[in-house]
């Protein structure tokens, strides 16, 4: 596949992800809910990882470039979306402020990491270069991946699953159902594309999973906020 051909699908999903992250700080804006203000920040953050990606494939990879796309796409984002899904969740409010006090924390120290690790400049030849290629021996940058997303994506999951089982059963929620396992599902394309494409450098795998991921996502979320259609009334 041409280097076009692997940075359409990038540049696609960055579109998407912006699409998404516009209409859910209009949200936010309106209503000042704040699982809508931790969603806003985690699609922005995908649309601008996404693009450095789409930039790196068809250009050739620059740090800056990479370290947007590793701090964004592959540090902070899921961390975020999980931050969302507990202010959606949690009965105790000032729990998940606290929460969202560590996570803003965790990012500064992410993004001092990323931005003061010194690239191995050979290791950004590749069209999709793994962390720890591009990342000096010896710094963490790579690990905070590790640390950072995998759990967050592991409770996100949970955290969707268990809400649509809450709900089943019940058809005034049915499109809220639906939407919330819509979003389950694109999470997990987004975790599957990046764990098996770029750990094992199947970079189509990765480029098309992207925007498969953030549009089935995107999908899941206008469900989830359509309304359900009356339930009749018993005889």
């Amino acid at each position: 596949m041409s280097t076009w051909g692997l940075g359409v699908f990038p540049l696609l999903a960055s579109v998407v992800a912006a699409a998404f992250g516009w209409m859910l700080l209009a949200r936010y804006l309106a209503k000042r809910r704040p699982a809508e203000a931790a969603w806003t920040v985690a699609m922005f953050m995908f649309a601008v990882a996404s693009f450095a990606m789409f930039l790196g494939v068809v250009w050739g990879w620059t740090p800056t470039e990479y370290r947007l796309y590793w701090l964004f796409g592959a540090i902070l984002n899921v961390p975020y979306l999980f931050l969302g899904e507990a202010y959606l969740l949690a009965k105790r409010r000032n729990v998940v402020n606290v929460l969202a006090v560590v996570v803003v924390l965790a990012s500064v120290y992410a993004a001092v990491v990323v931005f003061r690790a010194p690239i191995a400049t050979d290791g950004l030849d590749a069209h999709l270069p793994l962390g720890k290629d591009a990342f000096a021996p010896g710094s963490n940058a790579y690990r905070l991946a590790q640390l950072y997303a995998f759990p967050a994506y592991f409770l996100l999951l949970f955290g969707l699953v268990w809400s649509s089982w809450q709900m089943r059963g019940r058809p005034e929620l049915r499109n809220r159902t639906v939407g919330t396992l819509g979003i389950a599902v694109g999470a997990t394309i987004v975790a599957i594309a990046s764990g098996v494409g770029a750990g094992y450098d199947i970079v189509p795998l990765f480029s098309v999973g992207l925007a498969a991921g953030v549009s089935v996502m995107f999908w899941g979320f206008l469900q989830a906020v359509k309304p359900s259609p009356p339930v009749a009334a018993e005889a």
